[in-house]
């Protein structure tokens, strides 16, 4: 099934410039391993080796953020993927 997936600024150099894509997949994990397929690097970004998310990325799945990659998406969802800000 077919999502919508919104895109943080600081990764569009990972799709070209696109802030939105389609993604396909009926969980986060699926939707992201679709992703890594077309835009190679993307996932690691947003995920860390032990396949939890990072720290300082905050996905959501519609309005509801998402705790781990188990997170459902339905066709039609949207996928948000927010980027936290820090600086001194």
């Amino acid at each position: 099934m077919s999502c919508t997936v919104r895109i943080a600024s600081p990764l569009h150099s990972y799709t070209a410039g696109a802030s939105r894509l389609e993604g396909r997949g009926g969980t986060l994990a699926e939707v992201l391993g679709d992703l890594e397929r077309r835009f190679p690097g993307i996932r690691f970004r947003m995920i860390d080796e032990q396949d939890r998310i990072r720290p300082h990325m905050r996905l959501f799945v519609n309005s509801q953020q998402a705790r781990d990659l188990t997170a459902p998406v339905h066709g039609g969802d949207t996928v948000h993927v927010i980027c936290a800000l820090s600086g001194g």
